[in-house]
């Protein structure tokens, strides 16, 4: 993959599939993901487009007013790997454990992702976020945590 496909690939991912409706997010990931794709989430591991899809459904309900935009990158590699450092905002509604958070509370934090590439679309999706900067907004680290 060239790298002009490989960013724009990149692009239809975040913001793309992540401010995209809920009700569109199989059919996106389907277009993006290969069938035997694998996501590597912290705790969890999800397979296919639809996983995928479920992960993300899971992160609209929990937060509105989803915004993704790209720090830097997306870098594309070897081997099919693309790399990129992103921002997400959100308000939070519910649903994020031990969270005492009031729904609306403003979020933000970085992350990045790794991804790999093959016949023009994803085969293998890593994160890694600063989650303790979530948790710490959310309340869910304990009082004056931030």
């Amino acid at each position: 993959m060239d790298e002009a496909a490989a960013r724009e690939l990149y692009r239809r991912w975040l913001p793309g599939m992540w401010e995209a409706p809920t009700g569109e997010l199989d059919r996106i990931a389907r277009e993006l993901f290969t069938d035997d794709a694998v996501g590597h989430w912290p705790g969890r591991e999800v397979h296919g487009p639809v996983g995928i899809a479920d992960q993300i459904r899971t992160t609209h309900a929990m937060f509105t007013r989803i915004g993704t935009s790209v720090r830097v990158g997306p870098v594309v590699g070897a081997d099919g790997l693309i790399a990129a450092q992103w921002l997400f905002t959100a308000d939070y509604v519910e649903g994020v454990p031990g969270a005492t958070a009031a729904p609306g509370t403003g979020v933000r934090f970085l992350g990045a992702d790794f991804l790999r590439a093959r016949d023009g679309r994803f085969c293998e999706y890593w994160v890694v976020s600063d989650a303790a900067t979530l948790m710490a907004q959310l309340g869910a680290l304990g009082p004056g945590a931030a």
